[in-house]
């Protein structure tokens, strides 16, 4: 956020160009640390600036006094709820606008009192924010903590879902997946996003990818299949002009 001079103008004449959204990483929303309000008011002079409309974070934490760069999951119960569902509030309070939360993958549930999906309907409904839905988080963690990734798919509120994210992960084990964004899309993943399109319609989608990065155009082979399946749940008007 603090780049000037001459590439903080490139930025600048970039997202005069084009429309921009934002992600973050580190504002550890269900950590024990007080929340970072001097970060969020840079980052609400930076969304303005820039004219950003939408942002979002994970439902997560990343660290105590000093970050972790790592999404540690929040225990499931209702105190974490409440917890964090406040701190979503005044984050939007700070901001002035509604961000979006997304799912993450997680591999222990330490504390657990309720499943991961009620756990993630009662922090919408309670902070009254939107969701990032990540379609292969939810499938990594159907696979490790065994439900159905159908199930969590069809019962999350189509009014919430702004945005999807779509990635690779790594197979440990045939009962242990590993959210890596470093491998090419499984077939299973893309049946996920296609039953995701059918129910809520086509929505913004991103193909994330970190490391062992292909060949341009086998990254683009994955963009092409995302539109493909997003054509094919578009309304007659788009898909035939």
């Amino acid at each position: 956020m603090r780049v000037g001079g001459k590439l903080g103008r490139q930025f600048r004449a970039l997202t005069e160009s084009r429309p921009f959204i934002c992600h973050g990483l580190c504002l550890s929303l269900g950590g024990p640390a007080p929340l970072d309000e001097a970060f969020l008011r840079e980052l609400k002079s930076f969304l303005s600036l820039h004219r950003i409309s939408s942002y979002s974070e994970h439902l997560s934490y990343c660290g105590d006094d000093a970050h972790l760069y790592d999404l540690m999951p929040i225990p499931f119960t209702a105190e974490a709820v409440a917890y964090v569902a406040e701190r979503i509030r005044r984050t939007q309070d700070l901001l002035e606008q509604r961000i979006a939360i997304e799912n993450i993958s997680y591999y222990a549930a330490p504390g657990k009192a309720m499943e991961e999906l009620e756990f993630l309907l009662a922090v919408l409904d309670e902070a009254d924010c939107d969701l990032l839905l990540d379609v292969n988080n939810v499938y990594v963690n159907s696979v490790n903590h065994g439900y159905a990734a159908e199930d969590f798919i069809d019962a999350l509120p189509p009014e919430r879902i702004v945005s999807l994210h779509i990635a690779g992960h790594y197979v440990e084990a045939e009962d242990f997946l590993i959210d890596t964004h470093g491998a090419p899309i499984a077939d299973p993943v893309w049946r996920l996003l296609d039953r995701v399109y059918a129910r809520f319609g086509v929505i913004p989608t991103l193909l994330e990818r970190d490391f062992n990065l292909p060949t341009l155009s086998e990254l683009l082979v994955e963009i092409d299949e995302i539109r493909r399946l997003q054509l094919a749940h578009a309304p007659l008007s788009l898909r035939y002009g």
